[in-house]
């Protein structure tokens, strides 16, 4: 006797119930702007070219993060930022970011050698830097826990109404941390005014991204929370500007967060 025929089941792919944004085109800088660009990366290579030649000298003390051969990503997405009211939170490689946000070198480099006149009074070196004045909140030696903080500034910012975004960065490393995941629901259940940047440098300390992450195309890694993900080519300042205006005009229309992977290249160790 012929068995009847199982049920056959079949597995449809998801579909995503919300719009995606637009693919983001290269800025079309001006003339002005292009040299501002190159004066910010500048200034942020000779930082830290100093920083770790002081360092060697042992005049730093701790660990020493550098911030060469990714200064186009921090130049190019915060030069979109405005400054009176969006907030800017990262990891411990956190040289870069404050001088693109226009905090003083000299405060920085004060800190890192620990004077009182630095910007955490001398207490926070390297890693432990922050300017609520200039709305940049660390600087964090911890990995992944900035993600956290940043969401709860994103939260603040839709709370108070005041039309500010939040932007947070970390590396392809952190991107393996359960808080992140944690965060990434709140915010889209939420829909928190959030960017969040992974630079994506290539290598968790010496470990290459390959080998640490199953799933090596950082931008998905939102898709499952439904925030839609943009890869970046975060060598270039003007693309990183031109995702920073699609970013932004996202997050301001009040769509939730955006995830944006910055593909790029750090030069020297990892500390």
């Amino acid at each position: 006797m012929a068995k009847a025929p199982a049920n056959k089941q079949v597995t449809e792919p998801a579909l995503s119930n919300r719009e995606r944004p637009s693919e983001p085109q290269r800025y079309n800088a001006s003339k002005e702007e292009l040299l501002e660009f190159y004066k910010q990366m500048l200034l942020i290579r000779r930082f830290e070219e100093k920083a770790g030649q002081l360092y060697g000298l042992g005049f730093i003390g701790g660990f020493c993060h550098l911030y060469i051969g990714q200064e186009a990503v921090a130049v190019g997405l915060q030069s979109g930022l405005d400054g009176d009211k969006d907030s800017v939170i990262t990891g411990y490689r956190d040289h870069g970011h404050m001088l693109a946000y226009g905090i003083d070198p000299k405060v920085i480099m004060a800190e890192l050698t620990g004077r009182g006149a630095g910007i955490s009074r001398g207490k926070g070196g390297s890693m432990h830097m922050f300017s609520t004045e200039k709305k940049f909140y660390g600087g964090h030696g911890i990995v992944g826990a900035q993600v956290s903080l940043g969401t709860g500034l994103a939260f603040a910012h839709k709370y108070n109404e005041d039309g500010g975004v939040a932007m947070a960065y970390f590396g392809d490393g952190a991107s393996n941390q359960g808080q992140v995941y944690e965060s990434f629901n709140m915010a889209e259940l939420w829909k928190l005014p959030i960017i969040y940047v992974i630079e994506n440098n290539q290598y968790a300390m010496g470990t290459s991204v390959n080998r640490s992450s199953a799933e090596d195309q950082l931008y998905k890694r939102g898709e499952s929370f439904r925030i839609p993900g943009i890869q970046v080519d975060g060598m270039d300042v003007l693309a990183c500007r031109g995702a920073a205006e699609e970013a932004l005009a996202w997050v301001r229309a009040g769509k939730g967060p955006i995830i944006l992977e910055m593909k790029t290249y750090r030069y020297r160790g990892h500390s």
